[in-house]
């Protein structure tokens, strides 16, 4: 849904939290005319309501119980065998958090918690003028990825109950009059996660997770449905990530009309290229990321203008949104990797830069 007569900025979801604990309609209202005051377009929730991007599920899904014992697929994935001396001592991610074990059939027992999140979401958003509005959900695979599966015969049968039961959120969302975000950085994480995994082997992966998220989203809309994949929030060296020339094609199978992606990320930002060979179907836009999580750094609006524009001459300007690399507060703690002021300049100059490369 991009405007024709500018480049419309947008973010991955996730925002900081509202400083001093309120209920959550304010919080909503906050981060909402936050967003407006920074000059956002299609903006969210900040998901203010979530313990995590995929960790709120914990109490939307019926069929799990505590889990007994969690592996921290980080601490043998390629990244920390390629960089032992760096990450040695720092803390894992997901040290602490609620993963749950599939233990039954997987049911939505959420729809109080979607509906409560749909109206403080439009409650917040009366009167106000904006381009649009969109709600982030879990993909099967970040489901599947988070909850181990101890019910189930194999993987396959696991992963496609979950993606049953995600798809009456989806529906509410879609229903709502929202647009759905897909959040899926599994889909880019895997090669990484998996110490042995190749190419081929994260293809064949790929390819049925995708297959169970094309199902939970048959029958909605495809021009209300946005996708996120990213290489999660890792503030380290990320030299052993999936090159995105591999990824380009299994996004592209995807029912999505927006596919939101890392490019100011340095381990990514000369993979603008790769969109010239895609053809992107008709209909379909880009989000790429041009203002990054992964760095304090503030990018200068002139920066991000440049990498608006490369992608707005591959593709055309109308078919590109302004995004970010991935969410700002994806699991709230009290001491965030990026501060909140500095989110907000970073947000500052996604927007300057994208007036920019629309004036050029």
């Amino acid at each position: 849904m991009p405007n024709a007569d500018r480049i419309l900025t947008t973010h991955t979801g996730s925002l900081p939290r509202a400083e001093q604990p309120v209920e959550l309609p304010a919080a909503v209202q906050w981060i909402v005319d936050k967003q407006l005051e920074l000059g956002i377009d299609v903006i969210d929730d900040g998901e203010q309501s979530k313990a995590g991007f995929v960790a709120y599920v914990n109490e939307r899904l019926g069929g799990f119980s505590p889990a007994v014992r969690f592996v921290n697929p980080y601490l043998v994935s390629k990244e920390h065998r390629a960089f032992p001396e760096f990450y040695r001592g720092q803390r894992p991610m997901s040290e602490g958090s609620a993963h749950l074990t599939c233990t039954g059939p997987v049911t939505y027992i959420g729809q109080a918690h979607v509906q409560r999140d749909v109206e403080n979401l439009r409650r917040a958003l009366r009167g106000r003028e904006h381009a649009d509005a969109f709600i982030p959900a879990a993909s099967p695979a970040s489901v599947e990825g988070w909850q181990r599966n101890a019910y189930y015969p194999d993987a396959e049968s696991y992963l496609f109950a979950i993606a049953g039961a995600m798809r009456e959120e989806y529906r509410a969302i879609v229903d709502a009059g929202f647009v759905l975000q897909i959040d899926d950085p599994w889909l880019a994480m895997h090669y990484m996660l998996e110490p042995d995994a190749d190419v081929a082997s994260t293809y064949a992966w790929a390819e049925l997770r995708i297959a169970a998220l094309n199902r939970a989203l048959a029958g909605i809309p495809q021009e209300r449905v946005r996708y996120h994949t990213c290489y999660g929030i890792n503030m380290g060296p990320r030299a052993t990530e999936i090159e995105m020339k591999y990824l380009v094609p299994l996004l592209l199978r995807i029912n999505a009309a927006g596919y939101s992606f890392e490019f100011a990320n340095p381990r990514h930002e000369h993979e603008w290229q790769i969109w010239e060979h895609a053809d992107l179907p008709e209909g379909k836009y880009l989000i790429p990321g041009v203002i990054s999580h992964t760095t304090v750094l503030v990018e200068h609006p002139e920066l991000v203008a440049q990498r608006i524009r490369r992608f707005a001459d591959v593709v055309g300007a109308r078919r590109v949104m302004a995004g970010s690399d991935c969410g700002f507060a994806s699991n709230p703690r009290a001491v965030p990797e990026v501060h909140p002021t500095i989110v907000w300049a970073k947000l500052r100059s996604l927007v300057e830069g994208a007036r920019l490369a629309s004036s050029n």
